[in-house]
């Protein structure tokens, strides 16, 4: 099989749910599995980016997390109150989200067992790296290495989000095609950061092929429910024994960059990459691939 064989997208059985899922490269190769963030599908890790790894000998898994795309929609849990779950979380009481970032992390270790891998190297970006690094914690058998990419341990004790990225990342979309398009154009033009140099055109033929390929309005609730109830990781981390690479922007409005020297700082022994110019968003500058690229090539050989 050719390395740079591109598959059709297929679907596994995981943890309750059926995972979409393709991949890239020869089977043979080392497994690297990539996990988006909040409502994002996996077209979102584009086909360059996954070709880009597959030719440095990798063997390139990307899919749809629960909630959206192609994978189950967990439409029939309602939509939870974020309002009373932040207050049941300063008072300190039980938080009960639809699920939570360990069920997403055990929706990632079935699709590994539907694809018969022991162990992978292991990406996240974003809502990603939160449950790339809940793997580490709970699943650390069946991780090779991790990288977590513009991400959080979860520590309260870091600095909020810009309020204007807050602002956008909570704003429910319109359900219009065209305006849910420019809105998330705006979202993304908030979320690179202040400065950044983003393909607007690129950004409407991706934002189009999401919608067309199913949007799920509610998933954001739920997966941002899932995200607060999982509290902090930083404690569990500072137990962690797998090499860590973490990679994070130097504009990130969302994260600041704060949070990614504390997720480096809380794995004993992860290395840190701050990349200029980069926001919460890989696609700002045309270098900015090419360097996380590098940066989890060099950190997985």
């Amino acid at each position: 099989m050719n390395q740079m064989n591109h598959t059709t997208e297929a679907h596994v059985g995981s943890n309750g749910i059926r995972i979409a899922y393709d991949t890239f490269g020869n089977p043979a190769h080392r497994p690297v599995v990539l996990i988006q963030g909040l409502n994002m599908q996996m077209i979102a890790w584009e086909i360059d980016f996954c070709k880009a790894l597959a030719e440095r000998g990798n063997y390139v898994i990307r899919f749809d997390n629960r909630d959206v795309g192609h994978t189950t929609w967990c439409s029939e849990a309602g939509i939870p109150d974020l309002g009373e779950l932040m207050q049941s979380a300063l008072e300190g009481k039980p938080v009960k989200p639809p699920y939570t970032l360990k069920d997403m992390a055990a929706d990632t270790v079935g699709l590994l067992d539907g694809l018969e891998i022991e162990k992978a190297h292991v990406a996240g970006v974003s809502m990603g790296g939160m449950i790339a690094q809940t793997m580490a914690i709970d699943y650390p058998q069946r991780i090779s290495s991790l990288t977590s990419i513009m991400s959080t341990t979860g520590n309260p004790a870091l600095p909020g989000p810009a309020p204007e990225a807050q602002q956008v990342l909570l704003a429910p979309p319109p359900a219009e095609r065209e305006a849910y398009i420019e809105s998330r154009v705006e979202l993304w033009q908030i979320l690179s950061g202040p400065g950044a140099q983003i393909d607007l055109e690129h950004i409407r033929r991706r934002e189009g092929m999401f919608y067309d390929r199913g949007m799920n309005p509610s998933a954001p609730i739920r997966q941002l429910a899932a995200i607060m109830a999982s509290g902090n990781r930083r404690p569990m981390l500072e137990k962690v024994n797998i090499p860590a690479l973490v990679i994070h922007g130097d504009i990130d409005p969302l994260l600041p960059m704060a949070y990614g020297e504390d997720t480096a700082d809380a794995i004993p022994g992860a290395k840190l990459k701050i990349i200029k110019g980069m926001g919460h968003n890989l696609d700002t500058l045309p270098q900015v691939w090419e360097e996380v690229i590098g940066a989890i090539q060099e950190h997985i050989e």
